[in-house]
């Protein structure tokens, strides 16, 4: 479902993102691992993971930047 959009549309690419309804936009052990496993996909599928932005109050935060996206 996650690629679903990306393959209809023929993205070589997406960015995923998704909020922290806390407000504190640093990302959770299960934000790393979900990140890890759709960048495995991806592959799988020829759709490339860009990055994963969590937002917060009036802040984000960038997966890659943060250098989990290795």
């Amino acid at each position: 479902e996650l690629f679903r959009p990306a393959i209809e549309a023929n993205a070589a690419a997406v960015i995923l993102v998704h909020n922290h309804p806390s407000g504190d936009c640093t990302p959770s052990t299960q934000d790393i691992n979900f990140t890890r496993e759709a960048i495995k996909a991806g592959k799988l599928l020829g759709v490339s993971v860009l990055d994963h932005i969590v937002t917060g109050l009036d802040t984000f935060m960038s997966l890659k930047e943060c250098g989990y996206m290795e």
